[in-house]
């Protein structure tokens, strides 16, 4: 430890298994090289958090960056994600105006990825409604770390259901890649009836969108993508799961020999029909909040290690697409990006739980699903130096702080009470978010293939 470092982070160092106090990590060459604690080693430029915590930086297993901009808003999502402590976010593919459906389309989206992002990006595929099948293996060859199909079609081609048949030789030919298949679990049959009889009747207030979307829906799909996943061999995810029953389902299933896992996200463990009630199509998302007794039993799920891992699903529409009297007119979708670390650690601290879990749950559990661990998700040697700093304290999460465009600067979490800020994120050692302002440039994030299967 001779020659000096390039830089060194001073603060409380939060791994996946403890907590340093008056600890240090050391960077060289982008990549972490170094970590202890006490006195720091010789370095060209030394950052003080004393009194911080700094954890790895988080990778988002979920979310959208392009569902109504387009690419364009790769730029202005990972924007958040860089004043959110997000490091690393995994974009699904129903993009605006062509879906990651072909080793072509994969290739356009990384070079907009390379052009313009803040935080360094992988990418799902998914298939075609019909025909879609043989660009599997081309998609897998081009990188991506997982796919997605759905059981629920929004847009035949943006995001169509594909059918039974269809799905199942999907699975065959993903199993084959080794990459899991991660689905959105709803059953449209049940959803639709149950969504025209209430327009029927007139009731569009916004308890009818959870009434109309009932935890059957969910198990219903659930249970017929685990059957297919076991019949094919596939690693099949549950997408989100609103529900406890999910991941006791998945847990049957892996008991029969299957690979079966289903993730969180972070507002089924905070917010509730209630929520839906006072939010109106602000807090519309599919699957939609459940009950309050529902999110007691998602944290009995989390404690027990039954989640995959914890995402947000950010899903950002304008807002006059969130502010309609009618809930069945509102987009489905909440920004989460930039309120994912500050709620994280909030949620934990409310239960007396360690930030450990936000370690474990929301950086190293993704990325190793996503087959991008040892390179990103953990502070560990020759890993990419990607960190959050959080500072504790009493703040207010203000949806006017927001780094997106302007109309979408609006948040589910608006007034919220938070126990921690985002008080720097770095990026392979380079400070990207100072806690004031995005500091990197377009550009500075860059497309992360699938490292292993």
């Amino acid at each position: 430890m001779s020659e000096a470092f390039a830089s060194v982070f001073r603060g409380d160092i939060v791994t996946g298994t403890e907590i340093l106090r008056d600890g240090w990590i050391a960077e060289r060459a982008g990549r972490i090289a170094a970590i202890g604690i006490g006195a720091a080693p010789p370095a060209h430029t030394v950052i003080d958090h004393a009194g911080r915590l700094i954890l790895p930086g988080l990778v988002d297993g979920h979310m959208h960056t392009s569902s109504h901009t387009g690419w364009a808003g790769i730029e202005s999502a990972t924007r958040c994600a860089a004043a959110g402590g997000v490091t690393t976010v995994v974009d699904m593919p129903y993009d605006v105006p062509e879906p990651v459906t072909d080793e072509a389309v994969l290739a356009r989206k990384i070079a907009v990825v390379d052009a313009t992002a803040h935080v360094d990006v992988a990418l799902y595929g998914t298939i075609r409604k019909h025909g879609g099948v043989d660009a599997i293996a081309g998609l897998a060859a081009g990188g991506v770390s997982a796919f997605k199909l759905s059981t629920y079609e929004y847009d035949a081609v943006r995001f169509p259901r594909i059918d039974h048949p269809t799905m199942h030789a999907a699975f065959a030919a993903i199993a084959r890649t080794g990459l899991p298949v991660a689905v959105h679990n709803e059953d449209q049959e049940l959803v639709e009836q149950l969504t025209a009889a209430a327009r029927a009747a007139g009731r569009t207030q916004p308890i009818e969108h959870a009434r109309t979307r009932p935890p059957l829906a969910e198990t219903m799909a659930d249970l017929e993508i685990f059957e297919l996943g076991l019949a094919t061999g596939a690693h099949v995810h549950i997408a989100h799961s609103s529900l406890a029953r999910g991941f006791e389902i998945a847990a049957a299933f892996r008991a029969m020999g299957g690979a079966a896992t289903g993730e969180a996200c972070i507002q089924y463990l905070c917010m509730t029909e209630e929520d839906l009630v006072r939010l109106g199509g602000r807090g519309k998302c599919n699957p939609p909040f459940r009950t309050a007794a529902e999110v007691e039993r998602m944290w009995q799920a989390l404690l027990a290690d039954q989640i995959a891992y914890i995402s947000t699903d950010h899903a950002p529409w304008p807002l006059a697409r969130k502010t309609l009297p009618d809930i069945f007119a509102n987009a489905a979708g909440l920004t989460g990006l930039q309120s994912f670390a500050p709620l994280m650690y909030t949620l934990l601290d409310e239960r007396g739980l360690s930030p450990i879990l936000m370690a474990t749950y929301c950086a190293e559990r993704s990325a190793r699903m996503h087959g991008l661990f040892p390179k990103k998700g953990a502070l560990r040697l020759g890993a990419d130096c990607d960190l959050l700093v959080l500072e504790r304290g009493s703040f207010r999460f203000d949806e006017a702080e927001i780094v997106d465009r302007e109309d979408m600067r609006w948040s589910p979490y608006h007034g919220r009470a938070m126990r921690a800020r985002v008080a720097a994120t770095v990026l392979r050692g380079e400070t990207i978010w100072d806690g004031a302002r995005v500091c990197g440039a377009p550009g500075a994030g860059k497309f992360v293939p699938r490292q292993s299967v």
